[in-house]
C-alpha cells in the first residue's frame, strides 16, 4: 500500500450536511478519503438510504449512531447496522458492560445475516466538544482524559472494536490498552482552523503520532473554498506525520 493511499485509508469525512451535498463533496474528496461518516441527522432523515448512496460511490461507511439504550434494543438496532453492510457503527460506552456486548453480538449476527464482513463496533468515551467543566456537570470524576480512560477500559472489557476519543487521549489508550483497539479520533482541525464547538480539538498530525487509526473531518473540508485541496493538504499531514 503506497503512502497515498495509507493516508486515505485513515481519513473520513463527516457528511453533517444535505444528503445531496454530502455525495456530491464525497465524490469530489474521494481520492483522499475513504470514509463517509452517516450521522444522526442523515440517517434520521433518509434512513438506511444515506448508507447506500455513499456505498453506490465506493465508501466505506461509517454509521455514527452513537447507540445508548437497554441492552436489547442496542442489541436489535446494531443487527439491522450490521445488515446494511457498514464498516463502523458507534455507541456509547457509558451504556455499560451488558449494552456493548449486546451490541457487538447484534452487529455480528446482522452483518453475518446477509453475508457481509461484520463492522468494527466502535465505543464513544468522551464526547470531543465536553469540557472539564461539561464532565464534572454530567457527574464524572477528574479531567476528561481521566474519564475517558475508565469508559475505555470498560468497553473493551465488554469486547468492542475500538473506541472513539479526542485526539488528546489517544496515546494514553495506546499506553495503557496497547495496538488493539481501533482508535478513532473527531475534532480534528488543521493548524489555524476555527475550533468551532471541539473543545479538545487537535491537528492530524497530532493525532495521528498520539495512535489514531481513524481521522474524521467535517467542516475543515465542508468550508473549504477548494474541499479537495483541503482534503489533499490533510492526506499529506497523515503522510508525512
Amino acid at each position: 500500500m503506497t503512502d497515498a493511499s495509507q493516508a486515505r485509508a485513515r481519513l473520513a469525512l463527516a457528511a453533517d450536511m444535505p444528503l445531496e451535498e454530502g455525495v456530491r463533496l464525497y465524490q469530489q474528496v474521494a481520492p483522499h478519503v475513504a470514509y463517509a461518516k452517516v450521522g444522526l441527522s442523515l440517517f434520521v432523515e433518509h434512513g438506511p438510504a444515506a448508507v447506500a448512496a455513499f456505498q453506490k460511490l465506493g465508501a466505506k461507511v461509517f454509521l455514527d449512531l452513537k447507540l445508548h439504550d437497554i441492552p436489547n434494543t442496542v442489541e436489535l438496532a446494531a443487527a439491522r447496522a450490521g445488515a446494511l453492510g457498514v464498516s463502523l457503527l458507534t455507541v456509547h460506552a457509558a451504556g455499560g458492560e451488558a449494552m456493548l456486548k449486546a451490541a457487538v453480538k447484534g452487529v455480528r449476527e446482522g452483518a453475518r445475516s446477509k453475508g457481509h464482513e461484520a463492522p468494527r463496533v466502535l465505543a464513544v468515551t468522551v464526547l470531543t466538544s465536553m469540557s472539564a467543566e461539561d464532565v464534572a456537570s454530567v457527574g464524572l470524576s477528574g479531567a476528561p482524559e481521566e474519564a475517558a480512560l475508565r469508559l475505555a477500559r470498560l468497553a473493551v472489557r465488554a469486547g468492542v472494536d475500538g473506541l472513539v476519543c479526542s485526539p488528546r487521549e489517544a496515546e494514553a489508550f495506546r499506553r495503557e490498552l496497547g495496538p488493539m483497539p481501533f482508535l478513532c479520533t473527531p475534532g480534528i482541525r488543521p493548524a489555524g482552523a476555527a475550533k468551532g464547538d471541539q473543545s479538545r480539538a487537535e491537528t492530524p498530525a497530532f493525532a495521528v503520532r498520539a495512535g489514531a487509526d481513524l481521522l474524521v473531518v467535517g467542516r475543515p473540508i465542508h468550508t473549504a473554498a477548494d474541499p479537495l485541496a483541503a482534503a489533499r493538504a490533510i492526506a499529506d499531514e497523515v503522510s508525512a506525520a
